[in-house]
């Protein structure tokens, strides 16, 4: 929401994503600190410190990129819908990498999931499919990268914590998209206006760091499954901000993608966490 008053004011996806990454990390990073455990880092494998840098720099970095990017071309409200399809995404990698054939459920979830995305990219027009193409793709594609951060994460996380993983993965995309600016911009950012430090602000406090703090303290408060479920509100409420603030529309038909994605991601949470205890199981 943020970003695209950013874009009308002149900035590109690259300044943008720059800015909110480096005003954000001394928030997470003492965030991190203050739940890291003496001596975590230092005592970790190698494997383990460069497996979080690498998912941070692919997710936070080229993952982000590619979201920023597409929403200069696509609303706000179906970018968030589409990128709340990466659980399923989760679900298709883990089947592949350890050759594990998801649970009925999980298949019934991830076919309600993408007959969603097919509707809220197409509304059964051909036009609005067409100006959605490029942009859902780039979306999707960050989708994909999210859902190979939380892989790593669910490796890496019991030898670094979620504070230490947290802490690497958002270092590396920060050295990441400092590079990679100063290599294409040098040290110019953006045509800078007044009201531009209230966006940032809203950005960079309201839409980042906000959320990251309160999933990760309502996930330790009621725990993984009721936190994922409660997050399902999330692509609704864009819907309606957009519809408020961005005067965006969607189609019958693609609420009715948007109620399917939504669907999607409950059954996928359902289905891997409602086994008996003692029973570890994924979806």
């Amino acid at each position: 929401m943020f970003a695209k008053y950013l874009y009308a004011d002149g900035w590109d996806s690259e300044g943008v994503l720059l800015v909110r990454t480096l005003l954000a990390l001394p928030a997470i990073a003492a965030w991190t600190l203050w739940r890291l455990k003496p001596g975590t880092l230092r005592l970790a494998p190698a494997t383990a410190l460069l497996g979080a840098a690498a998912a941070g720099a692919l997710c936070y970095s080229v993952g982000s990129g590619l979201d920023f990017y597409a929403l200069m071309r696509l609303d706000v409200s179906i970018e968030r819908v589409l990128l709340f399809s990466y659980p399923s995404m989760v679900v298709v990698l883990y089947a592949a990498i350890y050759r594990e054939m998801p649970s009925a459920a999980a298949v019934v979830a991830l076919a309600v999931t993408y007959v969603g995305i097919a509707l809220v990219v197409s509304g059964f027009d051909f036009r609005v499919f067409s100006a959605n193409l490029a942009g859902s793709g780039l979306v999707l594609g960050c989708a994909l990268t999210f859902a190979i951060y939380y892989l790593a994460s669910d490796r890496w996380t019991g030898v670094l914590g979620s504070a230490g993983f947290t802490l690497l993965a958002s270092l590396a995309a920060t050295v990441c998209l400092v590079v990679f600016h100063l290599v294409r911009h040098g040290l110019t950012l953006g045509p800078w206006q007044i009201r531009d430090a209230g966006f940032f602000a809203g950005l960079v406090l309201i839409a980042t760091v906000l959320p990251m703090l309160s999933m990760a303290e309502g996930v330790r408060l009621i725990g993984a499954e009721r936190a994922a479920v409660v997050s399902t509100v999330g692509p609704p409420t864009t819907l309606l901000l957009g519809a408020w603030l961005l005067d965006e529309r969607l189609r019958l038909a693609q609420w009715l993608g948007v109620g399917l994605i939504v669907a999607g991601i409950l059954i996928l949470e359902l289905a891997r966490h409602g086994h008996r205890p003692g029973a570890p199981k994924r979806a």
